[in-house]
């Protein structure tokens, strides 16, 4: 018994160089210029709503973090001029007022949760707090995103 390697029996014929190695076959014409068009009025109607919303929500992000940062620079400088010893509460308040109105701020509200810093001894911890509401301080949705409040919390310790 003789074994026969079954592609022996095979006989590969060279193709043309010319010959399409395509499974679909193709009526031979290109696409029109106008649904070429078409496809790419489809693909923006697609793209853009995305693309709006990746835009819209970067810059309400962007707000928002400066909101915050806003918020923590004033609460910081509020609590460093009410951790002095000669300031007094109202001192601190309206430092920290002037850097929000400088920045825009509004419906903020400046607290001091603990005690008035008048009161504080040296050595003891002097709370500054500053909340603001997201919604009037949006450039874009306010109207549309639930209202938050973002709150600014320092300690320092009083001089």
């Amino acid at each position: 018994m003789t074994a026969t390697n079954p592609c022996d029996r095979c006989t590969i014929e060279p193709r043309p160089v010319n010959e399409t190695h395509s499974l679909v076959r193709t009526s031979g014409r290109r696409p029109s210029r106008r649904s070429r068009r078409a496809v790419a009025a489809v693909e923006f109607a697609v793209c853009l709503p995305i693309l709006v919303l990746l835009v819209f929500g970067s810059i309400e992000a962007s707000s928002f973090i400066f909101l915050k940062q806003a918020l923590s620079v004033a609460a910081y400088e509020g609590a460093r001029e009410a951790a002095l010893s000669t300031s007094t509460a109202s001192a601190a308040e309206d430092r920290a007022i002037n850097i929000l109105n400088a920045r825009n701020v509004r419906g903020f509200a400046v607290r001091f949760p603990d005690r008035n810093p008048e009161r504080a001894s040296r050595g003891e911890e002097i709370t500054v707090e500053i909340v603001a509401p997201t919604q009037p301080n949006s450039p874009l949705a306010g109207q549309f995103i639930a209202n938050r409040d973002l709150i600014a919390r320092v300690v320092m310790l009083k001089e």
